[in-house]
């Protein structure tokens, strides 16, 4: 417990000169000093239990119901080193079929006054190849899901191929795949997430995982990725998309290409997601119109703007079944993981038998 604490505080004096520093230097030196930390056995003395409030979900049972967003370890090069700091789920991706280097620098930038990021790495990433070496190296005892995309260099009309060789590669080593067509960083990739498109992309998916599920006798779940930009009758759509296709969740959202809550600010108007404390009452919002619509027929999982406990809160009272969390911990650390579950687990404690 008193090494848990001080490594908070650590990083409560670490914060100011690492946002000195270029924030994706930062972002791949902070990865490799918590790695170093895991394989030398020195973050094995703050570890964190994962266990102590399991939810039941797509059939898994997972450990806690505080999760990693995918994006943070695009590689799943570090699940372990990650998976000391106590998520009871860790999503890594979004890989790609082929390698590729992404977009320009820079391509992250830090809005301090708003506890947000603005990120355009457009899916920068070694390559499923790699990625699935680097999963199966893994011995994280929670549950494990894996982010898949289309390579940028891939027609927007080509896009199932690269889903389906993604899908194919990963299957038989993740505990959920999520589908991701709501990243703004990838041109025309939000377009996946219309009416015609979803539905061609869905159908073809639900048939190559039942075909996967035969091959290895375990169907995995799929769970859809959504932005956060989407009229209600467009969420509604999804909605019923996925449900008819056989999707087992659903995660609200991704990053906002809105700028409204941070006009003016340094950095504002640089292309790219917005997310942090900006995107937490929209994320907030299309969670609640989801779970209005779904009535409980198709699990939520929320993630957007949790900087705090009662934002992890918030969202489970939204209609989430569990929250996932990203930039949140640039701003406040690993803290905000306990602090989250803590959180959690008093409020089902709070609920009604």
């Amino acid at each position: 417990m008193i090494a848990r604490f001080a490594s908070a505080a650590l990083y409560d004096l670490a914060r100011p000169l690492l946002f000195a520093l270029d924030a994706e230097r930062v972002h791949e030196a902070t990865l490799l000093a918590l790695q170093r930390a895991y394989d030398v056995g020195a973050a094995r003395v703050c570890q964190v239990a994962l266990g102590g409030d399991p939810v039941r979900l797509m059939g898994l049972e997972f450990p806690n119901p505080v999760g990693l967003a995918a994006g943070l370890d695009k590689n799943g090069a570090h699940i372990d080193a990650l998976g000391s700091l106590g998520f009871g789920f860790i999503e890594v991706g979004t890989v790609t079929p082929r390698a590729q280097p992404g977009n320009p620098k820079p391509r992250i930038f830090r809005l301090p006054e708003a506890q947000a990021l603005i990120n355009r790495l457009g899916f920068n990433n070694h390559g499923v190849a790699q990625f699935v070496a680097n999963v199966r190296r893994a011995r994280y005892a929670g549950v494990l899901g894996l982010n898949i995309g289309k390579n940028a260099a891939t027609p927007i009309g080509a896009a199932l191929e690269d889903y389906r060789a993604g899908l194919d590669a990963v299957y038989p080593y993740a505990g959920y795949v999520t589908i991701n067509i709501s990243s703004p960083n990838t041109q025309d990739l939000r377009n996946l997430q219309g009416e015609e498109e979803l539905e061609a992309l869905l159908s073809a998916l639900q048939a190559e995982r039942e075909r996967l599920a035969q091959q290895y006798g375990r169907r995995v779940p799929l769970a859809v990725k959504i932005a956060p930009d989407l009229e209600h009758e467009q969420i509604l759509r999804i909605a019923d998309a996925l449900v008819a296709h056989g999707v087992d969740a659903v995660i609200a959202t991704n990053t906002t290409i809105a700028r409204e809550a941070v006009a003016g600010l340094p950095h504002a108007t640089e292309a790219g997601g917005l997310s942090g404390r900006p995107l937490r009452w929209r994320s907030t919002q299309v969670v609640r119109q989801l779970s209005e619509h779904l009535q409980g027929t198709l699990p939520i999982i929320g993630v957007g703007g949790i900087l705090e406990p009662g934002d992890a809160v918030e969202k489970i009272r939204a209609g989430a079944s569990l929250v996932q969390l990203y930039t949140g911990l640039i701003y406040r650390g690993p803290a905000l993981i306990r602090e989250c579950r803590q959180a959690l687990a008093e409020l089902r404690r709070q609920a009604p038998a």
